[in-house]
């Protein structure tokens, strides 16, 4: 990779208010570097999750520690009016309880102390076209599914031999074989959120006798972390409930789940709240690195442009913006 391009196009990504094109870039060199060859560097190569653990290595040795969290969230980035393929196609948002079309992208940010660096990325992928048989529209679904993904992100950062002991997640990742695969597969620790019907035993007994309960339905008037037994796995966990106030001063409830049984409740809180971080990574992402502003059809540019506004985001530490 031609790492002084690389730098200019992220650093042009930052500073762009408008559409992020190979012409505006050469442009704004005064033709120092010819449309052609930005092409060229958006399109010859794939520049996948790999790419970036490469770029960001380094940074990562020299922050790392056995404490370290890795995070994990996904974002989509609408884009409406661009012709749809395998990657800019529908996907459900849970945030807003809706499909939108755009890109669905899954992130994972390595938090050490007060820094954050995204260490992976997965794109959505669906190009298997199906019927509907209830609409009889056409429509697309992946080939794995997101939580695979993550399990596959999962095993590569055990790969790279990054430094952690827990994995954050809300409660869209806490399927069971992902709580499976870190705590037994990879022997770390896991503080994700649950919904509400999801459903635990108190004790072996109960287990034994598939005696669950739902987790809304439990005593809560002790503050101290229940230790339960999640529904499908075979190892306990404790279990915490926060009551928080909404801006429109309804009252709602985290509950939360983890794996390390020597941790009491302000101390789960105040590790998960470092989840918050890929939050505003998705808003750097989205509102200074160009996620959107890039009007490439191609599959494999759009990909790489995904690619440069994450790098881009490393970019904004360098500068200190």
């Amino acid at each position: 990779m031609d790492k002084k391009l690389l730098d200019l196009y992220s650093d042009y990504l930052l500073s762009s208010f408008g559409a992020t094109t190979a012409t505006g870039l050469s442009s704004l060199l005064d033709g120092q570097i010819s449309h052609d060859q930005v092409t060229r560097f958006l399109s010859q190569a794939e520049y996948p999750s790999k790419e970036l653990w490469h770029q960001v290595k380094s940074v990562v040795r020299t922050i790392e520690r056995e404490d370290g969290v890795l995070i994990f969230d996904d974002t989509i980035q609408e884009k409406p009016h661009t012709d749809e393929n395998e990657l800019i196609c529908w996907h459900f948002d849970h945030s807003t309880n809706r499909s939108v079309k755009g890109l669905n992208l899954l992130n994972c940010i390595y938090q050490a102390g007060e820094v954050s660096v995204p260490v992976a990325y997965e794109l959505v992928r669906k190009p298997i076209l199906f019927c509907d048989q209830q609409t009889r529209r056409v429509k697309r679904k992946s080939e794995v599914s997101k939580n695979q993904l993550l399990r596959q992100m999962l095993r590569t950062c055990q790969q790279n031999r990054l430094r952690y002991r827990y994995v954050l997640a809300d409660s869209w990742f806490s399927a069971k074989e992902n709580l499976l695969c870190i705590r037994q597969d990879l022997k770390k620790h896991f503080i994700v959120a649950l919904k509400s019907n999801r459903t635990v035993a108190l004790s072996l007994q109960d287990k034994a006798h598939g005696r669950f309960v739902r987790i809304d339905t439990l005593d809560w008037s002790d503050p101290t972390p229940l230790t339960a037994w999640i529904k499908g796995l075979p190892f306990p966990v404790l279990l915490h409930r926060r009551v928080f106030t909404n801006k429109d001063d309804s009252t709602g409830m985290l509950y939360l789940a983890c794996s390390d049984l020597d941790r009491h409740g302000d101390a789960l809180e105040t590790i998960y709240q470092k989840r918050w971080k890929v939050e505003g990574f998705h808003k750097t992402l989205k509102s200074h690195a160009a996620l959107a502003k890039s009007p490439t059809k191609r599959v494999r540019t759009q990909s790489n442009h995904v690619f440069m506004a994450i790098y881009a985001t490393l970019g904004r530490t360098r500068h200190g913006t």
